[in-house]
């Protein structure tokens, strides 16, 4: 695992989850870092935990990433602060599990928000700094549900598909900046992104033992920056399952409508 010493971080969706285990792996290796959420109060004690593990310094900014003005007002605090932006780890977002019929337009376009063209508006303003600097790394977190949607996903699959394939795009489009574009594809997590998405509790008991561990993933997503990575994708079954799908798409679609139709 590369040091990050000196190097500058932004890391969104910092307060808790997976998000939270990433802004304090990439502490633990030195770095400067910015973390956006939008709960203050969780966000500080993030923010203590980095200081003392890198010895650097941690900021705390309140940010809703859906909101153009704060994210704008969290990168003028990073060129004012620091200077530079070497990586950026976008880990917002949010799922609601229901039927696609029933999914309300003003929390399908919330998601959409948040989940695609907040994570879409924060890469835009990073590459651009990246540019200037000709190096950099953007990593955003989407989901194994972007590569094989399963009922009662459809909103939060799309969102996290639409990311993926401008990650990819994106990649191709700094290649020659030498920015390094990598998706993170993890399937089911166990973290607090299920008392929104599926409040019953149901989905979380019944994958439980398939679920992944966020500090593991976050020391796997680390361990992978300055490495070109194009993607992780996790766990192993789940992606093999994607390449199955490609192959063989009815059964594909029976598989993800049954075996892992875990709603």
């Amino acid at each position: 695992m590369a040091s990050l010493t000196g190097q500058t971080v932004l890391v969104t969706g910092a307060s808790s989850g997976l998000g939270e285990q990433l802004a304090l792996a990439v502490a633990a290796q030195g770095a400067n870092v910015v973390l956006a959420a939008r709960r203050q109060e969780r966000l500080v004690r993030v923010a203590d935990q980095c200081r003392i593990l890198s010895g650097a310094q941690a900021l705390a900014i309140q940010c809703d990433v859906s909101h153009v003005t704060e994210v704008d007002h969290v990168f003028a605090t990073i060129d004012e602060v620091f200077g530079h932006l070497d990586l950026v780890i976008n880990a917002a977002g949010f799922g609601y599990m229901a039927p696609a019929v029933e999914i309300s337009a003003a929390l399908t376009a919330k998601m959409f928000r948040v989940n695609t063209l907040g994570i879409m508006y924060i890469s835009q303003l990073a590459a651009q700094r990246m540019i200037d600097q000709d190096y950099g790394e953007i990593v955003n977190v989407a989901s194994i549900a972007g590569k094989i949607a399963t009922p009662k996903s459809a909103v939060y699959a799309a969102t996290k598909a639409a990311l993926i394939a401008y990650d990819n795009a994106l990649r191709l489009e700094l290649k020659g900046h030498h920015i390094n574009v990598m998706t993170v594809n993890p399937g089911p997590i166990k973290t607090d992104f299920f008392k929104t998405a599926d409040p019953s509790g149901h989905y979380l008991a019944q994958v439980e033992r398939l679920a992944l561990n966020p500090v593991k993933l976050a020391e796997v997503v680390v361990s992978k920056l300055g490495h070109h990575r194009r993607e992780i994708n996790r766990p192993w079954f789940m992606a093999a399952a994607n390449l199955g799908y490609q192959t063989a798409p009815k059964l594909g679609d029976w598989l993800a409508g049954s075996v892992f139709n875990f709603k």
